[in-house]
Formats: structure tokens, C-alpha cells, sequence
């Protein structure tokens, strides 16, 4: 929303937010977050894509030791890894606590837990089996790095830690690439197809690791996210439904690899 001299008008008009203040601030969160990652993305993307062999040939590892055959110190840096990725999401509820509001501005509260979950236990569904078929046929046709999305030991900690790094994901993901981007971008005066086109493609942009395929199928998740945010006005059942999808990729891949023949693998 517009008002007078260029301010926003969702913010107490003591504070003068303008404009061009939220353009700074929405380039500094994304710097700081998804988009450095999308950035770093590509790079590795060009580094895939320079070396001999097929993409098929080379793995996108995700979870991975961080001190192997030291157990307690991976926990602990698998720990850290997970808090301090947190932390634009810490930043961005404190900016949205400036329009008094916080986190509830973009419908990330408890104050709608089961529709939350039972819309978001629907949308990981729905997508998570179509997602796979894309996935596959990726791999096969070679726009895609085969995808490792756990190689940690067979320690005690192994299943929570993927629990807690999907819950992290999830939460970083669409609080910032849907929920808060969207909120400014409408803020600044974006037209609701250019907010879509915007949020799908900075998501595409951070799989891009993984390929083609990966960047396609996560910018096309993301558009449907974005609809499915305009239409509920919360991110509350995203973030369930994107946990749900990477709890069911990181566990399901550590109980699955070697035992089914049609999962890729990589001997790596």
C-alpha cells in the first residue's frame, strides 16, 4: 500500500518508511539469504555443467558429514548448520514487526494449526509424486545431477537431524521466497504476476545446483505456491507441505538407497 511522498502506508508514519527503503531492505535480506544462495547456485551450476561426463554422472550432495568419524562433533555442527541458517528468518520477523504484526502478517502463527496441516499434508501429496516422475525423467533424459540428499553416518542422531534440516528448509523457503517477498513486492506496487514470476524464478534459481530439472521443477512448485498463498493468505500450509516433501526425500532416500532398483544412486 501507497500513501503520500512515496511512504508506505502499512507502517506507523513516524517510522517514514518509503518506498525505496523496502527496496533496499528486501535486496539486503535476499543478499543475505536465498539469494546469495541462488547466486552460489549457478556458480556450481557452471562448474557441472564444464566438467567432462554428463550431468547424470556427478552428484548434488546434500546433508553430509560435516567431521567424519567424529560423531558428537557433527551433531554439533549439523546443530549450527540448522540454527544459523535460521537466522534471516529471525531477521525478517523483526522487519515485519516494525507494521506491528510480525510473522501473522504473512500467516506464519498457531492460530490455524489443523487447517494448516491438512491443507499442507494435500499439497505435499499432490506434488511430492509428481515432483519424483519429474525428478526421474530428468535424470534419464540428463538435465539433472543425480541428487544425494543424505550421506550422513549411521549414528543415533541421523533421522532427527533430516527432520530438523527439512523443518528448516521449509521454514526459510517460504516465509522468505513467498510470505515476505510477496508482502513487499506488493508493498512496492508489483503486479500479482510479476510477484509470481518473481518468487517461482528465485526459487528455481537456488536448485539450480541440481540442474535444469531441478531449477524448472522448483520454479513451477514455487508458481503453484504462490497461488496457493494468494488464495489461503497464510504460508503456515506451505512450510507443512515443503516439510513433508523433504522429510519424505532425505528420509526415504536413507531407507530406500540400495534396497529399490529404480532410485539413482551414485557411487561417490
Amino acid at each position: 500500500m501507497r500513501a503520500e511522498a512515496g511512504r508506505v502506508a502499512d507502517f506507523p508514519p513516524e517510522q517514514g518508511v518509503t518506498r525505496q527503503i523496502l527496496r533496499i531492505e528486501v535486496l539486503i535480506v535476499l543478499a543475505l539469504s536465498l539469494g546469495a544462495s541462488g547466486v552460489s547456485s549457478l556458480i556450481r551450476f557452471v562448474g557441472a555443467v564444464t566438467e567432462p561426463g554428463g550431468l547424470k554422472d556427478q552428484a548434488a550432495k546434500l546433508n553430509t558429514s560435516a567431521a567424519p568419524g567424529r560423531p558428537w562433533l557433527d551433531l554439533a555442527w549439523q546443530l549450527f548448520g540448522v540454527a544459523s541458517a535460521l537466522a534471516p528468518v529471525v531477521l525478517v520477523a523483526y522487519l515485519l514487526m516494525r507494521e506491528g504484526k510480525g510473522l501473522r502478517a504473512i500467516g506464519f502463527d498457531r492460530t490455524r494449526p489443523w487447517p494448516d496441516l491438512g491443507r499442507g499434508t494435500l499439497v505435499a501429496a499432490g506434488i511430492g509424486s509428481a515432483g519424483l516422475a519429474f525428478y526421474l525423467v530428468a535424470i534419464e533424459s540428463g538435465f539433472n545431477l543425480t541428487v544425494v540428499p543424505e550421506s550422513l553416518p549411521p549414528v543415533w542422531w541421523k533421522f532427527p537431524v533430516l527432520v530438523l534440516s527439512a523443518m528448516q528448509n521449509s521454514v526459510l523457503e517460504e516465509v522468505i521466497v513467498v510470505g515476505y517477498l510477496l508482502r513487499r513486492l506488493d508493498q512496492l506496487g508489483w503486479s500479482p504476476r510479476a510477484s509470481l514470476a518473481a518468487s517461482s524464478v528465485l526459487r528455481g534459481s537456488y536448485h539450480l545446483y541440481q540442474g535444469i530439472g531441478g531449477f524448472v521443477g522448483n520454479m513451477v512448485m514455487g508458481a503453484v505456491f504462490v497461488l496457493l498463498y494468494r488464495r489461503w493468505g497464510r504460508v503456515g500450509p506451505l512450510v507443512v507441505a515443503h516439510t513433508l516433501l523433504d522429510v519424505g526425500a532425505f528420509v526415504g532416500y536413507a531407507l530406500l538407497v540400495g534396497k529399490v532398483g529404480w532410485l539413482p544412486t551414485l557411487q561417490t
